[in-house]
């Protein structure tokens, strides 16, 4: 008898099945170089907010970009359905967990207001701040014009599993390549973990690609669709996808690793799988200055028929530059995020991103316990 074909799978790992392994050479940390572009746009930290409610509005979005990072504020949120967002915020953070999901589903059954788009743009832009927003795909033609007319600097298109191929019997769908001609901004699309499904996306003429499925704090996509690539692994294979792309382009193409940090290990560990940045949501929930108020939730989490996210109870640990640069005062890795990519870059021996890139990563699985039994016990 023949032996009949099977689904075979590959092994995929995630941020705590691997480790870094330090360089032959050191250097110092403050002679780093952590730039990262968009565009024309750069920025002094390879860092974005993750476009969630909980995390960005107005004045957290000007703090990022004062600190050197990206904020998105996302257009179909509670900051564009309500001209007083802060009171409806402040009633989300009051309710108790088993009505968290009912109470954000009608909450966000209010209707966008065109106006509060352009208003939130403008406030941004007034504060100081890069303006980036972003929509999810349905939503984006309708939006974009609005936003440009506004004076909005970078424009996001994401959603759960984004691809540059959708197949749909409803009208004509969002076409990147015609959305990139037609505004006058960088486009920054997500999210995919694939080699194909990146490189055709890089391919549209999109100017940076977020990656990931999944994998944050608050998401639920995993368990309520069984969908998802562990980071690490999504990340080094979009990463080929971006050197495939400036192979036959000559463009480089940035990746954004978006999702599952929780420490500064885990940016690190990010950056070397090849991420030219970070997005992070539940770390910058914590901050003093979110307006989640010691709660995270996903942008997903409201949706009417299938929710894929749920609210957390995340506190509050710290401002947001003790998040990113300290000092920290705690010892999980939380706090002093800048910090520890830098050191961790000094110990490989990587003057700038690219250059980590090339560190040495192994399978790890023990990386996390090892000699940590007293730890272990007393958490």
């Amino acid at each position: 008898m023949t032996t009949p074909r099977r689904k075979e799978l590959r092994r995929s790992y995630g941020f705590d099945e691997v480790a870094i392994v330090p360089g032959d050479v050191t250097i110092n940390p403050d002679q780093t170089n952590i730039d990262f572009q968009i565009g024309d746009h750069t920025f002094e930290i390879p860092v974005l907010t993750a476009s969630m409610d909980a995390v960005v509005d107005v004045n957290f979005a000007a703090l990022m970009s004062k600190m050197g990072g990206l904020g998105i504020l996302h257009l179909e949120g509670i900051q564009t359905r309500y001209a007083k967002p802060a009171e409806v915020l402040a009633e989300l953070a009051e309710v108790p967990q088993q009505e968290a999901t009912k109470t954000l589903q009608r909450i966000y059954s209010e209707p966008i207001k065109e106006n509060l788009i352009g208003q939130r743009i403008e406030e941004i832009k007034k504060a100081g701040g890069v303006a980036a927003v972003a929509a999810l795909p349905a939503n984006t033609k309708r939006f974009a014009p609005i936003a440009v007319e506004a004076g909005v600097d970078i424009l996001t298109v994401m959603s759960t599993v984004t691809s540059a191929r959708h197949i749909s019997k409803s009208v004509r769908g969002l076409i990147f390549q015609e959305l990139v001609e037609s505004v006058p901004v960088p486009v920054v699309v997500g999210n995919c973990v694939s080699y194909s499904a990146c490189l055709e996306l890089m391919r549209t003429g999109i100017e940076a690609v977020l990656v990931g499925v999944g994998p944050g704090a608050e998401c639920t996509t995993r368990e309520v669709l069984g969908i998802g690539v562990p980071q690490i692994t999504a990340i080094i294979d979009c990463a080929a996808a971006r050197d495939q792309y400036q192979k036959e382009s000559g463009r480089y193409v940035p990746i954004v690793a978006d999702g599952g940090i929780r420490k500064g290990g885990d940016l690190c560990k990010a950056i070397v799988a090849g991420a030219d940045a970070v997005m992070i949501g539940a770390l910058f929930a914590q901050a003093e200055e979110s307006p989640g108020l010691g709660y995270n939730w996903g942008m997903a989490a409201p949706h009417a028929a299938l929710p894929r996210g749920t609210r957390i109870k995340i506190g509050t640990t710290g401002t947001l530059e003790q998040i990113l640069f300290g000092p920290s005062s705690v010892t999980d890795g939380s706090h002093n995020l800048i910090g520890a990519l830098r050191n961790a870059m000094g110990l490989c021996g990587a003057a700038n991103i690219r250059e980590m890139h090339k560190a040495e990563m192994v399978i790890a699985p023990a990386i996390t316990t090892e000699g940590k039994s007293w730890q272990i016990a007393q958490a």
